[in-house]
């Protein structure tokens, strides 16, 4: 009888400590989802859109290789969408290689994910403008990468649908919003990032938008 009653509490210990290693596993891992969420909340100064639910507006322009994309034909795929100037030489070039980062370390999932820049600089708007950057900035290489123009009303009123601020300068770099919209599958907008354009920090958007648009897988 001793014997049996000892294998009981043998057992029963164990299953203690099981549960208590195993709480404090899920624990620890929730702590550092908590904290990595909070990181990139920071990071990108991301803002959650979907209360109410509100699909993004759609619009049709033109690529860099001349197709015309429209945001509601790329239902399905999850959409990084933002604003950038072909005549920039500050920061957009370095906003550049963080979405070819990006795109790296997204690896296979990198299909389900559509990056569109659209244009801000109505004294470039032309098809080559935007190639020549694409191609300066690699980005070419991407082929889910649409650096997308039109006209300048077109262009004007997809500034206004995004709430993009853009002052114009025929002769230099054009000052505008730094947006980012995450759009997912179904076409609703979910996040909204605002992040600091500080060069410090730029080298690390790639580890965010992975980061959110997994999330949206």
């Amino acid at each position: 009888m001793q014997t049996k009653n000892r294998i009981v509490r043998v057992a029963s210990a164990i299953v203690v400590a099981t549960l208590l290693v195993g709480g404090w596993s899920w624990y620890h891992t929730r702590q550092i989802a908590v904290q990595t969420e909070q990181k990139y909340q920071q990071l990108m100064a991301l803002t959650r859109l979907n209360n109410p639910i509100v699909q993004a507006p759609d619009f049709k322009l033109t690529d860099q290789n001349g197709k015309t994309i429209t945001l509601s034909s790329l239902r399905g795929k999850i959409v990084v969408l933002e604003f950038m100037d072909p005549e920039c030489t500050d920061i957009c070039p370095i906003v550049s290689q963080e979405i070819i980062k990006t795109n790296q370390l997204l690896g296979n999932k990198s299909s389900q994910v559509e990056f569109l820049a659209v244009n801000v600089n109505q004294y470039h708007e032309s098809q080559k403008d935007i190639m020549g950057f694409s191609k300066e900035q690699g980005l070419n290489k991407l082929s889910n990468w649409h650096f997308l123009t039109g006209t300048t009303s077109e262009l004007q009123s997809i500034w206004k649908a995004y709430g993009i601020e853009v002052i114009s300068n025929p002769s230099g770099d054009v000052q505008h919003s730094a947006f980012m919209y995450f759009i997912d599958k179904g076409g609703t907008e979910v996040y909204l990032a605002n992040p600091d354009n500080s060069k410090i920090t730029i080298p690390e958007w790639s580890q965010g938008i992975s980061y959110v648009t997994n999330k949206l897988m």
